[in-house]
């Protein structure tokens, strides 16, 4: 494997200044600066402390930003180094929001504080607007070397975007989305035109256990092979960062080969004998390494970690090239490939083409963060934490200090009130009979009445108002477990559902109920016909902001198994070079129900990597691979996967 290496342009060189308008003559709105700039993305911050970096609205924003994912306990620092243009006086932006303002509730939780050389901006950010904007900071003096500093105040998800200085005490910086971007790539020094990221056979873009199998897949039938991940880890639904168990049946008859290459990169029976095999583990349950070391052993397979796609060139519907920007560095990368996976499990790459595809008009199935606790009581419990101050905590244990206090927290769903998972009046359809077993399970979801992918920050958001609001009534207002804590949640949310790519056949739940079989049958599936729905049941009085779902059960939600599922399902009509594998195929809603899960959209991955490489040795279409090579393709399926290279 070969990984794609970038400058760090997080450094003090590369944080970008400005002293003269001559470079922003190209555009109108830039040339109205008048004065020196100082523009600093916090992602590129040199030492993040205890922030995340969260990408997951990039399309929305047009860039990263810094999340203070705490569980109520404030993070580590994050720290940089500056050099201003001439020292003196600046006005100071901070491009942040007020995350529970669109709900219009009390408090704002996500405060945070910048510091200048170790003093604190007079201003507190985080406490203004629903929405993304600039937050005037006032007038401060600097040096011409400076350290800023982002001091989070409370650990409740504040969240900070960029930093701007300017001289000119009277500009006002934009907040449109599309104006924003080119200002701070010309702030920063970008060139207009992306980087080389070189030519493939195949180019993957998504790096769950469907994008992850289908580039191992292809590279071990020769081809060269680019895989793109816009997160630091592989595994995407089933990483450690949101930590859902793998389901689906592998190495099924007739093609018991099929899975081999999922079963390879999956938490071995160490693992599962070790952590067991439910959601919400200890992150190393979930091997990432694993995943990662596979991958590493590829020759043929350049990794794009940390990139995410936010443009496909394309023409006579057939893609050239996609576009990435790195999450952290803002560099763009031109990556270009004579066939495309997609499987970002939004369709983005296929969405960007013009490829056709459905999306549910109004009720979506929603997206999980799911969340643990922990005894800090308990010494191994407190040892295997994950927390962000794990120090402080086992010192507090070794003298005796576990007591957890909460704070009351009105901004959150108002739950004193009301049954959910992990009270004693719950009396929901799944869940662990110790209740805090039920807490922060696959059913803790929302998003239902929400745009799974224009709404990503806000679901994820009212998901954290949910387990907030949760503890904030066990702890309380139940006034139990005292000695325990949030010990762990999920900032990256885990979607069920958003765009499905058509194509030559959709895939409907009556076709595995009435049993229809397919010549074309290419992976198999073992999960139920499950759709997920807001619970009505718990979800009253919250209409709007529902946060446990029902699955489904009963008449209608098993078939007969394993069922092999056509390939025509696993690439484009309308566009010529384009696959996919993962929950944005080619199915109907409740077709989607029995793919979605994590191994068989690995298996959808392997046969993609197979077709692709037929497309490069026969010169054929995806289509053509259906059309006039299926017994090729049925051929390779029945090799072990250690042989096909």
């Amino acid at each position: 494997m070969k990984r794609r290496e970038f400058l760090n342009v997080g450094s003090k060189a590369a944080l970008m200044l400005l002293a003269s308008n001559d470079i922003l003559a190209n555009s109108n709105l830039l040339k109205k600066l008048n004065g020196d700039f100082l523009f600093v993305e916090a992602e590129q911050f040199s030492d993040l402390g205890g922030w995340e970096v969260d990408q997951q609205s990039m399309d929305q924003m047009g860039s990263s930003y810094l999340l203070a994912h705490g569980l109520g306990i404030p993070v580590k620092d994050a720290n940089t180094e500056v050099s201003f243009p001439k020292k003196g006086s600046y006005r100071v932006w901070v491009r942040t929001r007020d995350w529970v303002a669109p709900w219009k509730v009390e408090g704002a939780p996500g405060k945070f504080q910048l510091l200048i050389n170790d003093r604190p901006v007079k201003e507190t950010f985080g406490t203004k607007g629903a929405e993304w904007h600039w937050h005037d900071g006032g007038v401060v003096e600097v040096a011409k070397n400076t350290k800023l500093t982002l001091h989070d105040l409370t650990g409740f998800e504040g969240r900070c975007d960029a930093i701007l200085f300017c001289k000119d005490k009277d500009f006002v910086p934009v907040d449109d989305v599309k104006a924003l971007t080119k200002f701070r790539r010309k702030l920063q020094g970008f060139s207009d035109k992306p980087e080389n990221g070189g030519a493939f056979d195949l180019v993957v873009s998504g790096g769950g256990f469907a994008g992850t199998s289908a580039a191992i897949s292809a590279a071990r039938k020769g081809l060269k092979v680019a895989l793109i991940q816009d997160r630091p880890v592989l595994g995407g639904n089933g990483s450690s960062e949101v930590r859902v168990w793998p389901e689906g049946h592998t190495l099924q008859q007739p093609y018991p080969h099929v899975g081999e290459i999922v079963e390879e990169i999956s938490p071995d029976k160490i693992d599962r004998g070790r952590y067991g095999t439910r959601n919400a583990r200890l992150g190393v349950a979930y091997n990432d390494q694993r995943k990662t070391e596979v991958i590493n052993k590829e020759s043929n397979i350049t990794l794009f970690l940390e990139e995410r796609v936010i443009d496909v060139e394309h023409k006579n519907q057939s893609i050239h090239a996609v576009i990435t920007q790195h999450t952290k560095t803002g560099v763009q990368t031109k990556i270009k490939g004579q066939f495309f996976a997609d499987c970002t499990g939004d369709a983005t790459v296929g969405f960007m083409a013009g490829a056709e595809y459905k999306m549910s008009a109004s009720t979506f199935m929603g997206s999980s963060n799911m969340w643990s606790v922990l005894d800090a009581a308990n010494k191994e419990e407190v040892l295997k934490c994950e927390c962000k101050d794990k120090s402080a905590l086992t010192i507090s244990c070794d003298i005796g200090e576990v007591e957890q206090p909460f704070p009351r927290c009105p901004w959150a769903l108002d739950l004193s009130d009301k049954p959910f998972p992990g009270r004693s009046n719950y009396k929901g359809q799944w869940g662990a009979k110790d209740p805090l077993g039920n807490l922060g399970g696959w059913f803790w979801e929302s998003g239902f009445d929400k745009n799974p992918i224009t709404d990503v920050e806000k679901i994820r958001d009212l998901n954290f108002r949910a387990m907030y609001g949760a503890w904030d009534a066990l702890k309380n207002v139940d006034k139990l477990y005292p000695n325990h804590r949030l010990g762990w949640s999920a900032f990256i949310s885990g979607k069920r559902e958003s765009r499905r790519l058509m194509g030559d056949i959709k895939l409907t739940a009556d076709h595995f109920r009435d049993k229809v079989e397919f010549e074309d049958g290419a992976y198999p599936c073992s999960w139920g016909i499950d759709v997920h729905s807001a619970h009505e049941e718990f979800d009253k009085g919250l209409e709007g902001e529902e946060f446990i779902s029902f699955a489904t059960t009963g008449k209608g939600y098993d078939y007969e198994g394993p069922y092999w599922a056509p390939y025509r399902t696993l690439y484009s009509k309308n566009i010529q070079n384009l696959f996919m594998a993962g929950r944005n195929i080619s199915v109907s809603r409740d077709g989607l129900g029995p793919v979605r899960v994590m191994k068989t959209c690995g298996m959808m991955g392997e046969i993609v990597g197979l077709a692709a490489s037929i497309c490069i040795k026969e010169k054929v279409t995806p289509r053509g691979v259906y059309q006039q090579h299926l017994d090729q393709l049925k051929k390779l399926m029945q090799q072990p996967s250690t042989q096909r290279s």
